[in-house]
Protein backbone atom coordinates (compact mmCIF):
# COMPACT_ATOMS: atom_id res chain seq x y z
CA UNK A 1 0.00 0.00 0.00
CA UNK A 2 1.29 3.46 -0.92
CA UNK A 3 2.55 5.47 2.02
CA UNK A 4 0.69 8.74 2.62
CA UNK A 5 2.17 11.88 4.17
CA UNK A 6 1.83 15.65 4.06
CA UNK A 7 4.53 17.80 2.49
CA UNK A 8 4.57 19.99 5.61
CA UNK A 9 5.85 16.95 7.53
CA UNK A 10 8.83 16.77 5.19
CA UNK A 11 9.59 20.42 5.93
CA UNK A 12 9.47 19.83 9.69
CA UNK A 13 11.76 16.83 9.42
CA UNK A 14 14.22 18.74 7.26
CA UNK A 15 14.62 21.43 9.91
CA UNK A 16 15.60 18.76 12.42
CA UNK A 17 18.00 17.22 9.91
CA UNK A 18 19.65 20.63 9.47
CA UNK A 19 19.98 21.28 13.19
CA UNK A 20 23.58 20.05 13.31
CA UNK A 21 24.45 23.27 11.45
CA UNK A 22 24.42 25.84 14.24
CA UNK A 23 23.90 28.64 11.72
CA UNK A 24 20.40 27.33 10.95
CA UNK A 25 17.66 29.23 12.79
CA UNK A 26 13.89 28.97 12.56
CA UNK A 27 11.29 31.74 12.62
CA UNK A 28 7.56 31.31 13.24
CA UNK A 29 4.49 33.53 13.10
CA UNK A 30 2.19 31.79 15.58
CA UNK A 31 1.71 28.70 13.38
CA UNK A 32 4.58 26.39 14.24
CA UNK A 33 2.19 23.54 15.00
CA UNK A 34 0.62 23.82 11.55
CA UNK A 35 3.81 24.38 9.54
CA UNK A 36 5.64 21.70 11.58
CA UNK A 37 8.46 23.98 12.66
CA UNK A 38 7.35 23.22 16.23
CA UNK A 39 9.57 20.11 16.23
CA UNK A 40 12.65 22.28 15.80
CA UNK A 41 11.37 24.72 18.43
CA UNK A 42 10.94 21.95 20.99
CA UNK A 43 14.43 20.61 20.38
CA UNK A 44 16.25 23.94 19.87
CA UNK A 45 14.28 26.73 21.58
CA UNK A 46 17.37 28.95 21.73
CA UNK A 47 17.53 28.97 17.90
CA UNK A 48 13.81 29.55 17.34
CA UNK A 49 12.20 32.99 17.09
CA UNK A 50 8.43 33.33 17.55
CA UNK A 51 6.96 36.56 16.20
CA UNK A 52 3.30 36.02 16.98
CA UNK A 53 0.90 37.33 14.37
CA UNK A 54 3.59 39.55 12.90
CA UNK A 55 4.58 38.28 9.48
CA UNK A 56 6.14 41.57 8.38
CA UNK A 57 8.36 41.60 11.45
CA UNK A 58 9.26 37.97 10.84
CA UNK A 59 10.41 38.69 7.29
CA UNK A 60 12.69 41.53 8.35
CA UNK A 61 13.90 39.58 11.37
CA UNK A 62 14.90 36.81 8.97
CA UNK A 63 16.64 39.37 6.77
CA UNK A 64 18.64 40.63 9.74
CA UNK A 65 19.67 37.12 10.73
CA UNK A 66 20.73 36.31 7.17
CA UNK A 67 22.81 39.47 6.92
CA UNK A 68 24.49 38.44 10.19
CA UNK A 69 25.64 35.10 8.83
CA UNK A 70 22.77 32.84 9.89
CA UNK A 71 20.60 30.62 7.67
CA UNK A 72 16.98 31.48 8.53
CA UNK A 73 13.96 29.34 7.67
CA UNK A 74 10.73 31.28 8.21
CA UNK A 75 7.28 29.75 7.89
CA UNK A 76 3.59 30.52 8.17
CA UNK A 77 0.52 29.85 6.04
CA UNK A 78 1.03 30.66 2.37
CA UNK A 79 -1.70 33.30 2.46
CA UNK A 80 -0.08 35.00 5.45
CA UNK A 81 3.36 35.21 3.83
CA UNK A 82 1.70 37.64 1.46
CA UNK A 83 1.09 40.05 4.34
CA UNK A 84 4.85 40.53 4.37
CA UNK A 85 5.35 40.73 0.61
CA UNK A 86 6.80 44.25 0.61
CA UNK A 87 9.31 43.21 3.27
CA UNK A 88 10.22 40.13 1.22
CA UNK A 89 10.69 42.30 -1.84
CA UNK A 90 12.73 45.11 -0.35
CA UNK A 91 14.29 43.48 2.69
CA UNK A 92 15.10 40.01 1.34
CA UNK A 93 14.94 39.65 -2.45
CA UNK A 94 16.41 43.03 -3.39
CA UNK A 95 19.59 42.57 -1.29
CA UNK A 96 19.60 38.88 -2.33
CA UNK A 97 19.71 37.51 1.21
CA UNK A 98 19.54 33.76 1.79
CA UNK A 99 16.23 33.67 3.63
CA UNK A 100 14.14 30.57 3.04
CA UNK A 101 10.38 31.07 3.32
CA UNK A 102 7.87 28.26 3.61
CA UNK A 103 4.18 28.86 2.99
CA UNK A 104 2.00 25.99 4.19
CA UNK A 105 -1.67 25.26 3.43
CA UNK A 106 -1.45 26.71 -0.08
CA UNK A 107 -3.93 26.14 -2.90
CA UNK A 108 -7.57 25.07 -2.96
CA UNK A 109 -6.61 21.58 -1.72
CA UNK A 110 -6.58 23.23 1.72
CA UNK A 111 -10.32 22.67 1.46
CA UNK A 112 -12.68 23.74 4.22
CA UNK A 113 -10.64 26.78 5.29
CA UNK A 114 -12.33 28.60 2.43
CA UNK A 115 -11.30 31.16 -0.16
CA UNK A 116 -9.79 33.67 2.28
CA UNK A 117 -7.18 31.08 3.29
CA UNK A 118 -6.62 29.40 -0.09
CA UNK A 119 -3.63 31.12 -1.62
CA UNK A 120 -3.95 30.62 -5.37
CA UNK A 121 -1.44 33.34 -6.26
CA UNK A 122 1.59 32.80 -3.99
CA UNK A 123 3.79 31.05 -6.56
CA UNK A 124 3.06 33.78 -9.09
CA UNK A 125 3.83 36.76 -6.88
CA UNK A 126 7.09 35.32 -5.55
CA UNK A 127 8.11 34.19 -9.05
CA UNK A 128 8.01 37.83 -10.16
CA UNK A 129 10.75 38.78 -7.70
CA UNK A 130 14.33 38.74 -9.00
CA UNK A 131 16.71 36.37 -7.18
CA UNK A 132 13.91 34.16 -5.77
CA UNK A 133 13.90 30.37 -6.12
CA UNK A 134 10.38 28.88 -6.08
CA UNK A 135 9.64 25.29 -5.02
CA UNK A 136 6.38 23.34 -4.88
CA UNK A 137 7.16 19.68 -4.09
CA UNK A 138 4.65 16.85 -4.29
CA UNK A 139 5.52 14.59 -1.34
CA UNK A 140 7.24 14.59 2.04
CA UNK A 141 10.45 13.01 0.71
CA UNK A 142 11.06 15.64 -1.96
CA UNK A 143 10.06 18.43 0.43
CA UNK A 144 12.55 17.21 3.02
CA UNK A 145 15.44 16.87 0.58
CA UNK A 146 14.80 20.15 -1.24
CA UNK A 147 14.60 21.99 2.10
CA UNK A 148 17.89 20.45 3.19
CA UNK A 149 19.49 21.59 -0.07
CA UNK A 150 18.31 25.14 0.55
CA UNK A 151 20.72 25.45 3.49
CA UNK A 152 23.56 25.57 0.94
CA UNK A 153 21.60 27.56 -1.64
CA UNK A 154 22.56 31.17 -2.29
CA UNK A 155 19.73 33.68 -2.42
CA UNK A 156 16.16 33.72 -1.13
CA UNK A 157 13.57 31.02 -1.72
CA UNK A 158 9.88 30.30 -1.30
CA UNK A 159 8.57 26.75 -0.79
CA UNK A 160 4.89 25.90 -0.76
CA UNK A 161 3.75 22.96 1.37
CA UNK A 162 0.34 21.42 2.04
CA UNK A 163 -1.67 20.26 5.03
CA UNK A 164 -3.38 17.20 3.57
CA UNK A 165 -1.62 13.89 3.03
CA UNK A 166 -0.77 12.73 -0.48
CA UNK A 167 0.89 9.58 -1.87
CA UNK A 168 4.65 9.36 -1.42
CA UNK A 169 6.42 8.99 -4.76
CA UNK A 170 10.10 9.28 -3.97
CA UNK A 171 10.81 6.61 -1.37
CA UNK A 172 13.93 4.94 -2.81
CA UNK A 173 14.40 7.67 -5.45
CA UNK A 174 15.99 10.29 -3.24
CA UNK A 175 19.03 10.81 -5.48
CA UNK A 176 16.79 12.21 -8.25
CA UNK A 177 15.70 15.23 -6.21
CA UNK A 178 17.74 18.34 -7.04
CA UNK A 179 16.73 22.00 -6.99
CA UNK A 180 16.15 23.20 -10.54
CA UNK A 181 15.86 19.73 -12.11
CA UNK A 182 12.57 18.21 -13.21
CA UNK A 183 11.97 14.51 -12.61
CA UNK A 184 10.49 12.12 -15.15
CA UNK A 185 7.88 10.17 -13.18
CA UNK A 186 6.65 8.36 -16.29
CA UNK A 187 8.06 8.49 -19.81
CA UNK A 188 6.01 8.72 -22.98
CA UNK A 189 5.88 10.04 -26.54
CA UNK A 190 2.41 11.37 -27.35
CA UNK A 191 1.84 14.10 -24.76
CA UNK A 192 3.79 15.50 -21.78
CA UNK A 193 2.20 16.57 -18.51
CA UNK A 194 4.23 18.98 -16.39
CA UNK A 195 2.84 19.18 -12.87
CA UNK A 196 3.75 20.23 -9.34
CA UNK A 197 2.44 19.69 -5.83
CA UNK A 198 -0.83 17.85 -5.34
CA UNK A 199 -1.60 18.13 -9.06
CA UNK A 200 1.25 15.73 -9.81
CA UNK A 201 -0.71 12.90 -8.22
CA UNK A 202 -3.70 13.74 -10.39
CA UNK A 203 -1.36 13.77 -13.40
CA UNK A 204 -0.14 10.27 -12.57
CA UNK A 205 -3.73 9.02 -12.38
CA UNK A 206 -4.49 10.73 -15.70
CA UNK A 207 -1.47 9.00 -17.19
CA UNK A 208 -2.74 5.59 -16.10
CA UNK A 209 -6.16 6.33 -17.58
CA UNK A 210 -4.75 7.48 -20.90
CA UNK A 211 -2.33 4.57 -21.19
CA UNK A 212 -5.32 2.22 -20.98
CA UNK A 213 -6.68 4.10 -23.99
CA UNK A 214 -3.43 3.60 -25.90
CA UNK A 215 -1.90 7.04 -25.32
CA UNK A 216 1.79 7.24 -24.40
CA UNK A 217 2.11 9.88 -21.66
CA UNK A 218 5.14 11.52 -20.09
CA UNK A 219 4.66 12.90 -16.57
CA UNK A 220 7.27 15.33 -15.28
CA UNK A 221 7.46 16.65 -11.74
CA UNK A 222 8.43 20.32 -11.98
CA UNK A 223 8.95 20.87 -8.26
CA UNK A 224 11.15 23.87 -9.09
CA UNK A 225 9.10 26.57 -10.77
CA UNK A 226 11.96 29.06 -10.76
CA UNK A 227 14.53 28.48 -12.14
CA UNK A 228 12.77 26.27 -14.67
CA UNK A 229 14.44 23.16 -16.03
CA UNK A 230 14.36 24.47 -19.59
CA UNK A 231 16.33 21.52 -20.93
CA UNK A 232 13.60 19.17 -19.72
CA UNK A 233 10.88 21.39 -21.19
CA UNK A 234 12.64 21.63 -24.56
CA UNK A 235 13.23 17.87 -24.65
CA UNK A 236 9.58 16.97 -24.14
CA UNK A 237 8.22 19.76 -26.29
CA UNK A 238 10.25 18.27 -29.14
CA UNK A 239 9.60 14.64 -28.20
CA UNK A 240 5.83 14.86 -27.65
CA UNK A 241 4.78 18.00 -29.50
CA UNK A 242 1.95 18.61 -27.03
CA UNK A 243 2.06 19.77 -23.40
CA UNK A 244 -0.39 19.97 -20.52
CA UNK A 245 0.45 21.75 -17.27
CA UNK A 246 -1.32 20.97 -14.00
CA UNK A 247 -1.18 22.90 -10.73
CA UNK A 248 -3.26 23.74 -7.68
CA UNK A 249 -2.73 27.43 -8.36
CA UNK A 250 -4.03 30.12 -10.66
CA UNK A 251 -3.23 29.49 -14.31
CA UNK A 252 -2.16 33.14 -14.33
CA UNK A 253 1.49 33.40 -13.33
CA UNK A 254 2.12 29.88 -12.07
CA UNK A 255 3.78 26.80 -13.56
CA UNK A 256 1.75 26.86 -16.76
CA UNK A 257 2.54 30.51 -17.38
CA UNK A 258 6.23 29.96 -16.67
CA UNK A 259 6.47 27.12 -19.19
CA UNK A 260 4.45 29.02 -21.80
CA UNK A 261 6.66 32.08 -21.38
CA UNK A 262 9.68 29.94 -22.18
CA UNK A 263 8.20 27.96 -25.06
CA UNK A 264 6.76 30.96 -26.88
CA UNK A 265 10.32 32.26 -27.28
CA UNK A 266 12.15 29.00 -27.91
CA UNK A 267 9.84 26.33 -29.26
CA UNK A 268 6.11 27.21 -29.61
CA UNK A 269 4.15 24.08 -28.72
CA UNK A 270 0.41 23.37 -28.32
CA UNK A 271 -0.47 23.66 -24.62
CA UNK A 272 -3.38 23.31 -22.24
CA UNK A 273 -3.25 24.64 -18.68
CA UNK A 274 -5.06 22.91 -15.83
CA UNK A 275 -5.40 25.00 -12.68
CA UNK A 276 -7.58 27.61 -11.03
CA UNK A 277 -9.22 29.60 -13.82
CA UNK A 278 -9.10 33.23 -12.64
CA UNK A 279 -11.47 32.84 -9.69
CA UNK A 280 -11.36 32.43 -5.93
CA UNK A 281 -12.01 29.18 -4.14
CA UNK A 282 -14.82 28.03 -1.89
CA UNK A 283 -15.20 25.96 1.27
CA UNK A 284 -15.40 22.22 0.63
CA UNK A 285 -13.44 19.04 1.18
CA UNK A 286 -10.11 18.81 -0.62
CA UNK A 287 -11.28 16.37 -3.30
CA UNK A 288 -14.43 18.42 -3.84
CA UNK A 289 -12.35 21.56 -4.39
CA UNK A 290 -10.22 19.84 -7.03
CA UNK A 291 -13.39 18.72 -8.79
CA UNK A 292 -14.95 22.20 -8.56
CA UNK A 293 -11.81 23.84 -9.96
CA UNK A 294 -11.27 21.27 -12.71
CA UNK A 295 -7.95 19.96 -11.40
CA UNK A 296 -8.75 16.23 -11.28
CA UNK A 297 -7.18 13.42 -13.28
CA UNK A 298 -10.24 13.42 -15.53
CA UNK A 299 -9.72 17.09 -16.36
CA UNK A 300 -6.05 16.49 -17.07
CA UNK A 301 -6.81 13.48 -19.27
CA UNK A 302 -9.38 15.51 -21.25
CA UNK A 303 -6.85 18.31 -21.70
CA UNK A 304 -4.33 15.79 -23.03
CA UNK A 305 -6.82 14.49 -25.59
CA UNK A 306 -7.67 18.04 -26.60
CA UNK A 307 -4.11 19.26 -27.01
CA UNK A 308 -3.10 16.24 -29.07
CA UNK A 309 -5.60 17.29 -31.74
CA UNK A 310 -3.55 20.47 -32.19
CA UNK A 311 -0.20 18.79 -32.75
CA UNK A 312 1.64 19.85 -35.89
Amino acid sequence: MTRMAATRDGYGQALLDLASNEKVVVLEADLGKSTKSLHFRKAYPERTFSFGIGEQNMMLGAAGLASSGYIPFASTFAIFTERGFEQVRNGIARPNLSVHLCGSHGGVHTGTDGSSAQSIEDLAIYRTLPNMTILHPCDDVSTRLLTIQLANHNGPSYTRTARNSTPVIYDGREDEIVIGKGIVVNDGNDVAIFACGVALHEAVKACHQLEQEGVSVAVIDMHTIKPLDIDMINKYAKKCGAIVTAEDHSVIGGLGSAIAEHLVKENPTPMEMIGVQDRFGESAQAHEMLELMGITHKDIANACQKVMTRKN
